[in-house]
């Protein structure tokens, strides 16, 4: 494991952290033994070749899967999450691939799925009516935050938007509501090459208001872009962290397949 990687945050306490976790799905070792440190502030990209384990301990760390042993702390306090939305209540808010938008609804009712505002009159009390007038003006804010200027109609549904635009408000949705840490899978894949640099500008942007970043991707190119870290996974465990500004792509590759070793410790 790169100690070099590490070393300067050892004293800080991690915003997401695990030790470990193991996940097996009958004779299947999914997760084995895995370590796993997000820091304050940062963005860690994660890479590993497929079936290296990456996405059953991004699931284990989101609430979609019950690690079978190992501990989770977040800011350093121990976790057990049961469900994606225990974790989301304690401020992990996870970008999936498929980014969870519903397309037939507005660009308001998607920001705010599963959180509604309910209007503070008789009628919101007893009958659940909306408060849209509140939800559209948070969502308008959060958007023009991010520099999301070029939607325009907040009730515009979202099946209407390009797919850039569209990865754009599940971010802003993520960056809304996700106070202390955000997991994005794989931001970019389905994206071209224009609409993947505003989705990582808008990584970008959300780092700078201080949210720490998990990047899952396969996209080498934008994880050394953007990351401050990267986590080598590799057979269900992680195999080191790195610095994108000591170490090269090919370093990256060769590490995860299993061609060089992982840089010994300090």
């Amino acid at each position: 494991m790169d100690q070099k990687g590490i070393g300067m945050t050892a004293s800080i306490i991690p915003a997401l952290s695990a030790r470990g976790l193991v996940k097996r799905y009958g004779r299947v070792v999914a997760i084995d033994n895995a370590e796993f440190d997000l820091m304050p502030g940062e963005i860690l990209g994660v890479i590993g070749d497929n079936g290296a384990g990456k996405s059953s301990l991004i699931k284990a760390l989101s609430g979609a899967i019950r690690p079978d042993a190992g501990e989770i702390r977040l800011d350093g306090e121990l976790v057990s999450f049961a469900s994606p939305i225990e974790a989301r209540h304690a401020g992990i808010e996870t970008v999936y691939q498929t980014l969870a938008l519903s397309p037939a609804l507005s660009i308001s009712d998607n920001m705010f799925l599963g959180r509604e505002i309910y209007s503070s009159n008789i009628l919101g009390k007893l009958f659940h009516q909306l408060d849209r007038k509140a939800m559209d003006a948070i969502a308008r804010k959060k958007l023009s935050e991010l520099g999301l200027l070029t939607i325009q109609n907040i009730q515009q549904p979202v099946e209407t938007l390009s797919g850039g635009q569209r990865q754009g408000v599940a971010v802003a949705r993520a960056a809304a509501f996700g106070s202390k840490v955000i997991i994005m899978d794989e931001p970019t894949a389905a994206l071209g090459v224009k609409e993947s640099r505003k989705v990582l500008d808008l990584i970008l942007k959300v780092r700078a208001r201080g949210v720490p970043i998990v990047l899952i991707s396969h996209n080498m190119p934008h994880v050394f872009e953007v990351a401050d870290r990267i986590h080598i996974h590799r057979l269900g465990k992680r195999a080191a962290v790195i610095r994108p500004k000591d170490f090269s792509m090919s370093d990256a590759v060769a590490i995860m397949t299993g061609a060089l070793a992982p840089p010994l410790a300090a």
